[in-house]
């Protein structure tokens, strides 16, 4: 089941996402990480409440974290595609800086959130993989300024939001679209995941509901089987063949993944008109 937002905190999300993609400062466009976020000394313990793949070949991991004991911290997520840092007390490995998954009304309801690990061997994310449900980790201060600019006012609607998300990078905008910003459908609203394969594409089974929220979702693979009958190749390479940007000028982006997605992805808008104000990322 999934929970939707109250009507207000709606409407307050949705006029602070869609104001930041009318006038966001040029320090938050797509960029490198030369500008890193500081971890803060401050760590408290968190429990594995749920922990299961997240995709068929094991590549992707769903974990839940329970934070009541603290709900100060959940309360400090405001906005889809912040950060938690995540360590685990027994290893010397630095922490992980994880994309929250969830929707911020979730955080503050229920005291948890959700995140989407990619297990790589031999790191911290593989041993955090290998956990279990009641286990301790700790999380630092959640992080980041998200998807929006909080003081910015809107000079035009945005009618058209494009979304791009590469592997866990589906993370963040998976916590955007269920935060209920479009909630009114006012907006048109596509997103194109991709990933190597079926295998390796997670929340599949959201697809439907996203699907009802009012965003058209469009899965890419770049090695899809001989049974794959949608598209094929890369999310950038997709998008320019069918790009369907009527009014460049009422247009906004957000994009999370690879590097090579955003700045390719970035360039494509831009030819196109796209005010590059209007082109968000979570870093």
């Amino acid at each position: 089941m999934v929970l939707v937002p109250s009507s207000s905190s709606v409407c307050l999300l949705r006029r602070r996402l869609f104001s930041s993609l009318a006038t966001a400062a040029a320090s938050h466009h797509v960029r490198s990480h030369s500008h890193p976020l500081t971890f803060s000394d401050t760590w408290a313990p968190a429990t594995v409440s749920h922990l299961s793949p997240a995709t068929a070949d094991k590549t992707l991991f769903h974990l839940t974290l329970n934070l009541s004991s603290h709900p100060s911290l959940p309360a400090r997520h405001l906005s889809p595609g912040q950060f938690l840092p995540l360590r685990i007390p027994s290893t010397s490995s630095p922490p992980l800086l994880l994309s929250i998954a969830s929707p911020p009304h979730l955080a503050q309801l229920h005291s948890h959130f959700d995140l989407l690990v990619k297990r790589v061997t031999g790191s911290l994310s593989d041993a955090l993989c290998g956990m279990r449900e009641g286990d301790l980790v700790e999380v630092g201060e959640v992080m980041g300024k998200g998807f929006q600019i909080p003081d910015a006012h809107a000079h035009e609607d945005v009618a058209l939001l494009l979304m791009f998300a590469t592997g866990s990078g589906i993370s963040p905008i998976r916590s955007l679209i269920e935060s209920g910003f479009n909630q009114d459908k006012k907006a048109q609203v596509r997103l194109y995941y991709g990933a190597r394969n079926l295998d390796r594409m997670a929340y599949q089974d959201r697809f439907k509901y996203w699907e009802s929220s009012g965003v058209k979702v469009i899965p890419v693979l770049s090695r899809p089987d001989e049974t794959w009958s949608g598209a094929r190749g890369y999310v950038q390479t997709t998008f320019l063949r069918d790009k369907q940007i009527p009014r460049p000028s009422s247009t906004g982006a957000v994009l999370c993944g690879h590097r090579q997605m955003t700045e390719e992805i970035t360039s494509i808008l831009l030819a196109e008109g796209v005010s590059k104000e209007k082109i968000l990322t979570n870093f």
